[in-house]
């Protein structure tokens, strides 16, 4: 065989073994199934790329001709090895063995089939398939299907050059090739529009505007041409033909043809969908011009202001009335999109992109406007030469800067201060500094030239060497995220400056004698007016800040602005010396304030000094207020450009490119205002009267004591006042006064988010009977928001009842949708689908048809009325029936549809005739009102029950056609005799005069005994069979269909949406287009069979869970998919792999995995498709229904594409599945299921994009290199199409953060003005269509989970409460709503030219979808919130993920409190604004921090009150005895501990949605279930994880996982997650707790003690026992000596390299000081300060030993610390000894320890005999070392590299090993004694599980899955 030849040179033998080629190298698998097919990309190295389409032909046409198979693969071996001769490549010579082997099989195996040999054999094929695919396809088959066949056909003929000599190559094969190539460019695959498509057109290009946006882009002809570079095959004069404007700017810049094809597509879609708009269909031409005029208006707005703020003249050249003016538009247009398009990460840095946009224009223009072209003649040759000209030379650099800052940044973990970011590159174009850069860019300027890295610190992992290197550090631009807590108040000065004057003022105000009245009194108003020397000191420290924190990015700042921070710093400087001297200059006044006022007005020469001085200090902020309320001029002259307002702004606002005029309009400013005075107005009459009042009293009289002495050596005990006891009561307080706000935040926005959402009509139809009640309004709701109104329906009455019928008709095609949606996704059964259905209006009835479930028991009521009715008049009978509208609607359809459904039965002429004079006696008789008296109605039950028999007859299947036959025909025969005979009172007669006739006729047929069955084929009439049905059998209890609450609640919110406010709905044409994105990485796609069948330790599987959870919708799954009871495995393999198939699909739409999100997205093209019939139907179409389109007539079938070209062009979805390339060459079987799952998805829904990042291995320059390239793909015949491919400068996921650089590498695919952001774990829910306008419109989410536990519950409520409530009161009226996640739409345009949809930097954007709300502000976006759209969301539903995902919150929230966004908009929001942005950002982060730390204050005050005697002398002072005020003064802070009032907007928005009856039964419910203590942890969740980021760092995503959560979380893993975060904080407070109760019983009640701790207590027990709680099968005995087993050994493990933290508590312990390893010098320090606050307990405890005989000498303490010392050095003893001799000198070793003990017991007794020692003092030692011990501890933690240094840090491991050993077992004990008893595993099960239960639940069976099961397997 030749193709042996190409394997020599490799040394691969011929015989190489199977064995050998199943070899792996670099991961490229080769031990694939021989049937799996080689074309899998899963075998072909990357390297090898090109070849996969030869391989992928070879396998379609294999089952045709396995010969010409064979030929193909051949050919691709041999394009291989000429590709990589050596076999150089990663996997390369692996594959090609393979291949070779398998060349080798199908040589012997295959024979020609159609000739005698190969090369006559490929030909023929060649010719046959020709002539039966490609030469009449274009006319006969899909654009999609022909790009196929010319792929295929184009293989085939390099197949057949390379097995046919050239010369024996049949010219007509040559020709049709030749032919082939020229016309393949059109039939290449394509995303929504097949461009180059010949022959018939898809239904989308023949759309009007598709044609003019077509014809805009293709004026080419007066452009100057091109002229390619030269090539040695090609003559240099070659011209390349240039089909639109696009081609044109590839060849003049250099672009890549993927990014033109797919900007081309953008473009052409934009322009079409902006210029339908403002037209109509009729006469329909070009483009208008002020369409591209207002495209070209947005996407250069940014760089116009950009060119504007920098004061350098735009590149964009038109005059007014060019000829050209379009052409020149569509230019720039199209230059600013392949910019933007080919950028990859520059994208976020959209100045950038301007000055690159500038330039590039500038070019453009000179190319454009150049004299030489037209004088020479010549043809323009282009500035760039080849393809990826732009990609290497400019995106490329530009890129290498990014990559040398990312890898500074050392994964995250080194300062921000130390590299730079996405955002300090990108400002270094704010700068006139950029020009500088020129063009083309010099490389060697400063912005390109790098120093790489810093040094390596002694940190840093040996495995990372290569991340750091020596150099100079380039400065930061305009801001230093400096790890500080003192950004909070840098940000927020004007926040803290109000409340510490508010406060001072207070204090003053209330020391006087007077109270609140003596501000009236001069004294105490000149006291008051002090605060401006305090506001002059946060000045001061202000200025001072800025100088500081942003020292390290003055290298970038302009000198001005370095300037203005000195100035400020030296201006602030004098008025701290100015105003304390002024104020000591004006004590004296005369006589009262009025008097003050008077002279002050009428002499104001002789005031003193310091008012005038006041008034200079404050005119700053008085012309701030004035411009304050004077929004529009502020907002003027803070965006002007203009030099000389910019020197006026320079002192308040020093100029910057963001942030500039943040002022609302006045309307908004003043709601927001009122919002925040009333709130202000509360708080601090709350603190005045409450906090502050109460202290003063009592705080007079601690002054005034004398505290004769102290229990402890006291070092200041000459201090006055009592200044420490003052500082102790004082503190919490002042705490709690800067904390309250937030709860009164709390309060005030439940309020008015709760009166908004009434205005705006939330929750009017909230229950079932709200909607029976309602639903005639429902169609007239529906046509008035969503059905476009014409000028011809405006001009008709509202009340014509053509145009009424015709709008219901539209209502049930959208209701119909709804309800059949809730089928597919088993919410409801097929009778329940039946009852809600409404039938397509028709002319057949006279009446509107509502649904049965509105009708139900309203035939069997009227029957009965009638029956029972006494009275004589027809009026008083129908007056009866007419008061119910829907019983009346029942009985007239039921008349006209029995009517209907007899005369299609009846077969025989003469049989109608008497059913049609029967009507005619009926209708008559009613007109006449003479119905009483010719019918007997009390005969119409016996007329219903044989009805009822007659419809259960049709409606059944007919296995005997005669017997079924009969059975109909005497039926009906029955009901004719019960009519004429028994209804009728005359009805004998018309029997009568028909046997008359028949008997004239001489015939003997029996009468009715003719009936038409085909009737029952008809679908239409057999809907009205089942609705008839329907109406006569249906009973009271269809009233409260659908019984599934998940489908009421979908049900009730559609209909209240109806009622909402919202903007009319254009029709789709008019619409504006949107893409939806989402970002997936490895998440669940769909569950696998083995997942689904999974044991966990119970014996659960996730699908039995879901059996049980979901009971109802698992018996609705098995009736829609006809589940036979039972199967044969062996017989019907194929019928259960379709079972287990649906049960895959069923499991994985309950879950959170992308199928679900998917099929929710998939939504929205379903209602597109829909609103586009509605919109272009006629009447015919319409009263015919959406679902009963005829694709066989023409008119029906081009409806239905022109409505699926319409969603194409409106509508695109794209998955950004960053790693599907990976996954689909990985061995891992979850990776490859994830890739098939996703090619599954990609082949069910054909409008389904998915973009992925290509890794392929090119040789460049000899050596083989990774390159990427961005890739979009689409569902093809069975595989993946490719679409687009962009070529990449590098890896983008490597720069920042993951997600947000997985959406921006697919962002380039989206289409359409707005784009949505959907996350995996979300769905969109078919209740309403969209609608938006600004540049974020925010959505509602609905959260899915929360009936899985009542942890899930909780969360669900909480996050309910924030999407709805928290979320509207944002938006309106405080206007500080942002991007909380991903259901919000996007101003596409807006945000894709100014850096996108997300921040990505690393670390500092971990909450990356906050930082797009921030850059949308700041960029003058604007944001809002709508309700009458929701998604639903899931969230995490065990205790475990919740907290991991509130770390991550909170981690994202501490580095927003670093940010230069949160500080921009901190100091450029107006006052009130600014309030509004703390309290709903990190401000609330900082309170729940400040809500711990009050505990900590209060406690360690107590601790210092009581240990040094100051409390109990205090208290037995006799004055003190006679007030009770000090007991009140300590216990005001301890109701803020509680936290209950943040449960108000749950309770609001419950309330309002559900009924406040609802809401407060679930209130309750919660708190039953424990709700507070879960709240109460997460609040210790969100301090810890805040705190720690901010000072050390360490933030980072946290994977929670989104399975379902029915496992028991190990006693290890949660002491792992929750140690340092809670339980070492709560044993922290449980000593304090202790120790306050302890030294402080023998002179303070109890009921004292608890009144102050019980909030303390409560959340002590939280913290340490909640994980356990909260843990299933937490208390069950089995378990927990399990978990006790599993933590020994844990414990006990050694770490080491590779050894991972869940399996040794050392390697855990490492993974814990991480933080420590990375932090700065300033982190280390506050972390032993803090330590040091354990050394207390030892101080002040031995003091109170017996032992020490109360003396009050410093050498007590310093004897305690030799006591210490030799306990450490014992334990160092017996460690050291347990090392040295624990295992070759075991006697040696237990000597020691027996010496050891002996000296431990010597000295014991002489303690006990000599020196007093008591069984107390040894209790009160372990409380006294046990903080000492911890805190040495701490500080040696801290101190890492000096310990390691000196030789302690293995003794400091293990002084921690046994800490971690005591604080085990103390949390452990009481687990252990609780498991002893089973009812409290009982009912921890009844209190996890409470939701489940109240719907119906069995829990139970669930833990007790294994037994049940093994029983019934066993049965």
């Amino acid at each position: 065989m030749a193709s042996t030849s190409g394997t020599k040179s490799d040394g691969l033998p011929k015989s190489l073994s199977r064995k050998m080629t199943r070899m792996r190298t670099g991961g490229a698998a080769l031990d694939a199934p021989e049937d799996e097919g080689i074309d899998s990309e899963k075998l072909v190295p990357s390297s090898l790329a090109e070849i996969i389409p030869i391989l992928r032909v070879a396998n379609e046409i294999e089952p045709e001709n396995p010969r010409v198979a064979y030929l193909c693969r051949f050919h691709a071996f041999e394009k291989a090895h000429k590709m990589d001769p050596m076999s150089s490549g990663r996997g390369v010579r692996q594959f090609k063995t393979y291949l070779l082997h398998r060349l080798e099989k199908e040589e012997k195996e295959t024979k020609p089939q159609l000739a005698g040999n190969d090369p006559r054999e490929i030909q023929k094929f060649y010719q046959m398939f020709y002539e039966a695919k490609v030469r009449d396809g274009q006319y006969k088959r899909k654009p999609e299907e022909m790009a196929k066949i010319y792929q295929i056909a184009s293989v085939l003929y390099d197949v057949v050059r390379a097995v046919v000599p050239s010369e024996k190559v049949d010219a007509q094969i040559n020709k049709w090739a030749r032919e082939v190539e020229t016309k393949k460019e059109q039939y290449v695959h394509y995303n929504i529009l097949p461009l180059y498509a010949t022959g018939a057109k898809p239904a989308i290009m023949e759309l009007p505007e598709i044609k003019a946006a077509l014809d805009a882009l293709r004026m080419v002809d007066n452009l100057p041409k091109p002229r390619a570079q030269s090539t040695p095959n090609e003559p240099d004069d070659r011209d390349i033909a240039i089909h639109d404007l696009l081609d044109w700017l590839w060849l003049a810049f250099g672009f890549q043809k993927g990014n033109v094809a797919n900007q081309r597509e953008h473009l052409i879609l934009l322009l079409a969908n902006a210029d339908i708009k403002n037209k109509q269909q009729e006469d329909y031409g070009q483009l208008e011009n002020d369409t591209i005029e207002n495209l070209m208006g947005k996407i250069l707005k940014n760089y116009r202001s950009w060119c504007n703020y920098l004061h350098c003249e735009q590149n964009v050249n038109i005059a007014y009335n060019a000829a050209d003016r379009q052409q020149l538009q569509l230019l720039y247009i199209g230059l600013y999109l392949l910019i933007w398009g080919e950028a990859s990460n520059i994208r976020f840095m959209p100045e950038c992109i301007c000055y690159i946009f500038h330039n590039m224009a500038r070019d453009l223009d000179g190319i454009l406007h150049s004299n030489v072209y037209s004088v020479s003649g010549g043809t323009f040759r282009p500035a760039h030469q080849g393809e990826e000209a732009f990609l290497r030379e400019v995106v490329t650099p530009i890129y290498q800067v990014l990559r040398k800052e990312a890898k500074r940044n050392q994964a995250g973990t080194l300062s921000h201060s130390k590299w730079r970011n996405y955002d300090d590159l990108n400002e270094y174009f704010w700068s006139d500094k950029c020009f500088k850069l020129g063009w083309p860019m010099d490389l060697k300027a400063d912005f390109f030239v790098h120093s790489d890295e810093i040094q390596p610190r002694n940190e840093v992992f040996i495995h990372q060497p290569n991340n750091v290197t020596s150099g100079k550090r380039k400065p930061k631009t305009n801001f230093v995220e400096v790890r500080t807590f003192w950004h909070l108040y840098r940000s927020f000065d004007r926040l803290w400056v109000f409340f510490i004057l508010a406060l001072q003022a207070m204090v003053i105000v209330a020391w006087s004698a007077g109270g609140s009245l003596s501000l009236i009194d001069e004294d105490v108003f000149r006291n008051v007016l002090s605060i401006f020397i305090t506001y002059s000191l946060l000045n001061f420290l202000q200025a001072m800040l800025d100088i500081i924190l942003s020292c390290r990015a003055w290298g970038s700042l302009k000198k001005t602005q370095i300037v203005r921070y000195l100035m400020k710093f030296a201006v602030a400087a004098v008025w701290v010396v100015v105003l304390p001297i002024g104020y000591s200059s004006s004590v004296q006044n005369p006589t009262g304030l009025i008097k003050f006022f008077s002279d002050w007005t009428n002499n104001w020469q002789s005031q003193p000094f310091y008012n005038f001085a006041i008034v200079i200090f404050m005119m700053p902020n008085i012309l701030a207020a004035i411009l304050f309320i004077l929004p529009p001029l502020r907002r003027s002259m803070e965006r002007s450009n203009f030099r000389i307002i910019v020197f006026i702004m320079w002192w308040a606002q020093p100029k910057l490119y963001v942030g500039r005029g943040l002022h609302e309009d006045l309307f908004s400013l003043l709601k927001y205002t009122l919002f925040w005075i009333l709130l202000l107005i509360s708080k601090l009459a709350f603190s005045y009267y409450v906090e502050i009042l109460p202290l003063i009293e009592p705080t007079k009289l601690i002054m005034e004591l004398k505290v004769g002495s102290y229990v402890w050596h006291e070092f200041f005990p000459k201090l006055r006042y009592n200044i420490g006891v003052i500082i102790s009561i004082w503190a919490p307080i002042v705490l709690v006064y800067f904390m309250d706000a937030q709860i009164w935040y709390a309060i005030f926005s439940t309020i008015f988010g709760g009166i908004n959402g009434a205005f705006s009509h939330l929750g009017e139809i909230r229950t079932l009977g709200m909607l029976r009640s309602r639903f005639d309004a429902v169609p007239r709701a529906f046509t008035k928001r969503l059905v476009p109104s014409s000028n011809e329906d405006v001009r008709t009455n509202h009340l014509d009842e053509s145009l009424e019928r015709r709008n219901i008709a539209k209502f049930s095609q959208l209701w119909n949708e709804f309800v059949n949606c809730m089928r597919m996704e088993d919410l409801i059964n097929n009778r329940e689908r039946d009852l809600l259905l409404v039938p397509y209006s028709s002319s057949d009835v006279s009446v509107v048809q509502w649904p049965p479930f509105l009708l139900a028991s309203k035939i069997p009521i009227a029957l009965d009325m009638a029956k029972d009715f006494k009275g004589k008049s027809d009026i008083d009978l129908f007056r009866k029936i007419k008061n119910d509208d829907y019983m009346h609607s029942a009985v007239i359809e039921c008349y006209e549809t029995l009517k209907d459904i007899m005369f299609g039965i009846l077969d025989d002429n003469d049989d109608k005739k008497v059913l049609k004079h029967i009507c005619y006696e009926l209708d008559s008789s009613i007109q006449q009102n003479r119905f009483l008296n010719e019918f007997r109605i009390n005969e119409l039950p016996n007329l219903s029950s044989k009805l009822e028999r007659l419809l259960n007859l049709l409606k059944a299947d007919a296995e005997d056609v005669e017997s079924y036959k009969t059975q109909i025909i005497n039926v009906l025969q029955d009901i004719m005799e019960i009519i004429t005979e028994d209804v009728m009172v005359n009805g004998h007669k018309i029997m009568e005069r028909a046997h008359a006739k028949t008997e004239d006729n001489d015939s003997k047929e029996q009468k009715f005994g003719k009936i038409n069955l085909d009737l029952m084929r008809n679908r239409s009439w057999m809907e009205k069979v089942v609705r008839l049905h329907l109406l006569l059998t249906v009973k009271e209890s269809a009233i409260n269909v659908p019984m599934n609450l998940e489908a009421r609640r979908r049900i009730t919110f559609f209909t209240n949406s109806l009622f909402m406010k919202m903007p009319s709905a254009p029709k789709v044409r008019n619409m504006l287009s949107f893409s939806v994105l989402t970002p997936y990485y490895k998440e669940d796609v769909l569950y696998s069979e083995e997942e689904l069948q999974k044991e966990n330790e119970d014996g659960i599987s996730i699908l039995f869970y879901l059996q049980k959870i979901y009971p109802d919708e698992w018996s609705n799954f098995q009736e829609r998919v006809k589940f036979p009871k039972t199967v044969d495995a062996a017989k019907d393999e194929t019928e259960l792999i379709r079972q287990m198939e649906l049960t895959r699909h069923w499991a994985s739409y309950r879950g959170q995995t992308l199928s679900r999100t998917v099929r929710g997205m998939m939504y929205y093209r379903q209602a597109l498709e829909l609103q586009c019939f509605l919109d272009m139907a006629g009447d015919r179409d319409i009263f015919g229904g959406f679902r009963a389109v005829d694709l066989n007539y023409r008119e029906q079938t081009a409806l239905a594409a022109n409505s699926q070209a319409v969603a194409d062009m409106k509508f695109t979805y794209v998955v950004s599945c960053q790693i599907y390339g990976q996954q689909k060459k990985s061995n891992d079987p979850r990776d490859r299921s994830c890739y098939q799952n996703i090619l599954n998805l990609m082949l069910q829904y054909p409008s389904l994009r998915v973009a992925y990042i290509d890794e392929r291995e090119e040789t460049v320059n000899g050596k083989p290199e990774k390159v990427y390239y961005s890739v979009l793909l689409k569902g093809g015949d069975k595989l993946d199409e490719e679409i687009y491919r962009i070529k990449l400068p590098g890896l983008p996921t490597v720069i920042g953060e993951g997600k947000p650089e997985n959406q921006n590498h697919a962002i380039i695919f989206t289409r359409g003005e707005a784009l949505q952001t959907i996350d995996m774990n979300q769905e969109f829910q078919k209740d309403r269509p969209r609608q938006r306008k600004p540049t974020i419109l925010g959505l509602r989410e609905h959260i899915f989970t929360g009936s899985v536990s009542s942890l899930a519950w909780f969360m669900s409520n909480q996050e309910t409460s924030f999407v709805t409530i928290g979320q509207r009161t944002l938006a309106n009226p405080l206007r500080v709503r942002f991007h909380y996640g991903h259901p919000d739409i996007f101003d596409r345009i807006f945000h894709l030219t100014r850096g996108g949809i997300s921040k990505a930097s690393k670390t500092i954007n971990l909450s990356e979808d906050i930082f797009s709300g921030f850059n949308s502000t700041l960029r003058g976006g604007y944001v809002t919130h709508h309700e009458y759209i929701q998604v639903g969301k899931g969230r995490d539903v065990g205790m475990n993920q919740i907290s991991l995902f509130e770390a991550k919150v909170a981690n994202g929230n501490g580095e927003q409190t670093l940010s230069r966004d949160v500080y921009r908009l901190g100091r450029r929001f107006d006052f009130y604004r600014m309030l509004s942005f703390y309290f709903t950002t990190v401000g609330f982060y900082f309170s729940s921090m400040v809500t711990v730390i009050i505990v900590y204050v209060f406690l360690y005050g107590r601790l210092y009150l009581v240990l040094s005697g100051l409390e109990r002398s205090i208290l037995m002072d006799p004055t003190v005895l006679q007030s009770k005020s000090l007991e009140t003064a300590l216990a005001t802070q301890s109701v803020y501990q509680l936290g209950l009032l943040l449960v108000l907007p749950m309770v609001m928005e419950i309330g309002l949605e559900r009924g406040f009856r609802t809401a407060l039964g679930d209130f309750i419910i919660m708190q039953l279930q424990l709700a507070s203590v879960f709240f109460t942890f997460q609040l210790g969740t969100k301090a810890h994880y805040f705190g720690r980021t901010i000072l050390h760092g360490g933030a980072k995503y946290r994977p929670t996982g989104r399975g379902f959560v029915v496992f028991h979380a190990k006693f290890a893993d949660n002491y792992r997650l929750y140690s340092r975060s809670h339980f070492v904080k709560g044993l922290e407070l449980l000593m304090l707790l202790i120790v306050y109760e302890v030294y402080g019983e023998s002179y303070r009640s109890m009921s004292i003690y608890w009144f102050i701790t019980s909030s303390m207590w409560f959340l002590v027990a939280s913290w340490l026992f909640a994980p356990f709680v909260f843990n299933p099968s937490g208390f069950e005995w089995q378990k927990t000596v399990d978990d006790w087993t599993d933590w020994k050994r844990w414990m006990g493990n050694r770490g080491g390299i590779g050894i991972h933290q869940d399996r040794s508590w050392e390697s855990w312990w490492e993974f814990e000081l991480e933080h420590l390893k990375h932090t700065d010098i300033r982190g280390r320090v506050l972390e032993i300060i803090l330590a040091c606050r354990f050394f207390i307990y030892q101080y002040g405890i031995v003091y109170h030993l017996n032992i020490a005989h109360h003396i009050q000498s410093i050498l007590v303490y310093g004897l305690s610390w030799l006591v210490m010392a030799t306990v450490l050095l014992f334990l160092k003893m017996v460690s050291m000894g347990r090392r040295k001799f624990g295992t070759d000198f075991q006697l040696m070793f237990r000597i020691l320890k027996f010496l050891l003990f002996l000296g431990f017991l010597s000295v014991m007794t002489v303690l006990f005999v000599v020196c007093n020692l008591t069984i107390g003092d040894l209790f009160a030692g372990l409380l006294c070392f046990m903080p000492t011990g911890w805190a040495l501890l701490l500080i040696g933690q801290a101190c890492r590299s000096m310990m390691k240094g000196i030789g302690l840090w293995d003794t400091i491991k293990e002084l921690a090993r046994g800490y971690e050993y005591v604080m085990g077992m103390i949390i452990f004990m009481p687990i252990v004694i609780l498991s002893w008893f089973p009812f409290v595993s009982e009912f921890q099960t009844r209190l996890l599980f409470n939701q489940a239960f109240s719907r119906g639940l069995q829990i139970s069976m669930i833990l007790a899955g294994r037994k049940e099961r093994a029983a019934s397997s066993h049965s």
